[in-house]
């Protein structure tokens, strides 16, 4: 089954590296078909920037989202150049602190900034938190997949930190 997913929040948030490890456990340990793609220039560092998947259990001929089934967002201009138009059949997950707005979509709301901040003593975990979630609300992925392409991704001495974003994610996709 092919999924588009398309990531977006402020440079500085790690949604290019979101989906860079997702395409991994995809392609690496999901026997499947990723191509990763990204948006990014001057705003790389506060304003919007894009990074998307395209997963598939046949090969991929266009490399391009063209219409995402699942979105991450994880800030309210993300929302608004990338989000606010998606279909009503799609799936978003927002990060609940940051995004103010609601789209038309079934819309799945994960507090990832306030539990990365307040219960993991860390910000810059929050993309791991929402991939954490992603996984458990779509099954794009395994969990196990996510966990062994994030312990690949993530720089050395993060590991128990990021296993414990991505777990806490799983937790809150789950409710």
């Amino acid at each position: 089954m092919r999924h588009e997913v398309l990531f977006s929040g402020f440079g500085g948030q790690g949604v290019i590296l979101s989906a860079v490890i997702l395409g991994r456990a995809a392609a690496l340990y999901s026997n499947k078909y990723a191509v990763q793609t990204q948006v990014y220039g001057p705003e790389a560092r506060g304003g919007a920037s894009m990074s998307a998947d395209v997963i598939d259990d046949e090969p991929i001929l266009y490399p391009k989202v063209t219409t995402p089934d699942i979105y991450v967002i994880m800030s309210q201009q993300g929302f608004e150049k990338y989000g606010a138009t998606a279909p009503e059949d799609a799936l978003m997950l927002v990060d609940s602190e940051l995004v103010l707005s609601r789209p038309a979509c079934t819309c799945i709301e994960i507090p990832a900034t306030t539990e990365a901040k307040e219960n993991l003593g860390r910000v810059i975990v929050a993309n791991i938190v929402m991939l954490g979630a992603l996984v458990t609300a779509t099954g794009v992925v395994s969990e196990d997949a996510i966990e062994q392409a994030v312990l690949d991704s993530v720089p050395k001495g993060t590991e128990d930190l990021n296993l414990a974003a991505l777990h806490r994610g799983f937790e809150l996709g789950r409710q």
